[in-house]
């Protein structure tokens, strides 16, 4: 136990690394404007601000980071990449952006890949500010794989140090015996997959079958897909392109929320460690089930035409976007009847797997309270037994558990209380909220879903919030979005004392 208080310095010294290196995606844009002759200023405002502060910072001097450093510069970065993110959209000032809260708001939607925008009219924007919007979000996809798996796991946060060989979150540090090898072929991998989802849009354009699917909108989604980002440049999000991109994401979305151990092991040629994951198993489980619950309730209602395919594709579509916590839509599923719809609001606690980019509580912790409850339904009729929570061949420690359902616990509050501010500050400003509108609002904002019900749905904008709302909703992002502890523990007084 090394005890000083907290190093400030050294972590803004890697805080001001991080935004030396935030230059390079911010180069994307000015490319992207300069070909279609709009203005590089904003980006090129922000590649000077980040490389002026992070150079500053790295000045400071650094020594070795610790744990309380590792927590507060989790959390710095996070917030510093969001406010960053917002300048350029802040310094267009077109539309919603005129304010700068909405700009903020946009920046952490981003970064945290929630996908949810107070945009209202997607014309008025610049291409090169929304495809900023879409770099951001695959930076945030990127940066929690990366969060998750060097950081998180080894602090022990919320469980991160899951049990399970073979897909738990800490594995993904063992893929070689350095973190910065292992951020390599994460940082790899998670790029080949999204050249690879690019491809295959673009090609689906080339064949005829989606004749929307230009090279720009290839990349934006492919970005955003692989990221589980969800946030699309077009208004009608997925819905203004054909079933085969549709079906196509579907299966983009799958595999941005799954461990990338797995799909590391997958592609080395190991396809039975993804067959013998209980969690994987789990996760497709849940994904069907629901899919065939959704696919039911819309048939019972008649509420999609067309017939049995349309039907099918939109349940497993969504099914599959609110799962993983991407946001996208194929259709407005304000529309559906309330059955459905509340099905698809519980799949905002659900989340894609440990490892992955995706956000919520996911499956892993799922399915670890699921076990953890069985076992202890089967010990209450026999006090004296003692029955472990395995997942595959590995015992699952106590203490995880208790990680485990203190995260969801804690998850949950967050939820809870994030739904009765955001319905007392609505009557507060004269927005005054419905109870389910409230409530799925705060769980895609703390879960990091994107779209919510009422007027933040599918085709619907944030941008009717309050502005006090809308900063509540911009730290129910952040704070979710690293899993509440990084956060909370800089509040607690023991964090800065010896």
């Amino acid at each position: 136990m090394v005890l000083t208080t907290v190093d400030v310095r050294s972590s803004l010294n890697v805080l001001g690394s991080i935004l030396q290196y935030l230059a390079i995606p911010l180069t994307v844009p000015v490319v992207v404007a300069l070909v279609y002759g709009e203005s590089p200023t904003p980006y090129l405002a922000a590649i000077a601000v980040s490389v002026g502060v992070g150079t500053a910072l790295a000045q400071l001097p650094r020594r070795r980071i610790y744990d309380r450093e590792a927590f507060l510069t989790v959390s710095l970065a996070w917030l510093s990449i969001a406010l960053v993110g917002a300048l350029p959209m802040a310094i267009e000032g077109t539309g919603v952006f005129a304010s700068p809260i909405n700009a903020a708001f946009e920046g952490m939607s981003g970064i945290t890949t929630t996908g949810a925008t107070v945009i209202r009219d997607f014309e008025a924007h610049s291409q090169a500010l929304l495809m900023w919007r879409q770099v951001l979000q695959w930076l945030g996809g990127l940066g929690v794989l990366l969060l998750a798996t060097a950081v998180l796991s080894r602090l022990s946060v919320a469980g991160a140090q899951l049990m399970e060989t073979e897909s738990r979150t800490e594995t993904v540090t063992k893929l070689t015996p350095g973190i910065g090898d292992t951020a390599k072929i994460l940082g790899r991998l998670y790029l080949g997959l999204t050249a690879g989802a690019a491809l295959v849009l673009l090609g689906l354009g080339a064949i005829g079958v989606a004749p929307k699917m230009t090279l720009y909108n290839a990349v934006a989604h492919a970005l955003t897909a692989i990221a589980t980002a969800g946030f699309s440049p077009e208004a009608e999000s997925l819905g203004a392109f054909s079933p085969a991109v549709q079906w196509a994401t579907v299966v983009f979305m799958i595999v941005g929320a799954t461990n990338f151990a797995l799909i590391y092991a997958v592609l080395r040629g190991d396809i039975g460690r993804l067959r013998n994951s209980p969690e994987f198993r789990f996760y497709v489980g849940i994904l069907l089930t629901v899919s065939l619950l959704v696919t039911g309730l819309l048939f019972s209602n008649r509420t999609i035409a067309g017939g049995l395919e349309p039907t099918v594709r939109h349940a497993v579509f969504q099914t599959a976007s609110i799962v993983t916590t991407t946001g996208y839509a194929s259709t407005d599923f304000n529309t559906w009847s309330a059955a459905a719809k509340h099905v698809l609001f519980s799949c905002m606690f659900i989340g894609g797997m440990a490892g992955s980019t995706t956000c919520s509580v996911k499956a892993l912790r799922w399915l670890i309270v699921t076990k953890s409850f069985w076992r202890d339904l089967n010990v209450a009729g026999h006090p004296q037994s003692i029955v472990p929570v395995r997942l595959g061949a590995e015992v699952v420690d106590e203490s995880t558990i208790r990680d485990v359902y203190a995260y969801t616990l804690v998850a949950f509050v967050f939820f809870l209380v994030g739904t009765v501010v955001l319905v007392a500050d609505g009557e507060r400003a004269n927005a005054p909220l419905t109870e389910f509108e409230a409530l799925s609002a705060a769980a895609s904002m703390f879960f990091n879903i994107g779209p919510a019900f009422g007027r933040a749905g599918p085709y619907g904008t944030y941008d009717g919030f309050a502005r006090s709302s809308k900063v509540v909703m911009f730290l129910l992002m952040w704070i979710g979005r690293i899993e509440i502890v990084p956060v909370l523990v800089l509040l607690t007084p023991t964090f800065w004392r010896r």
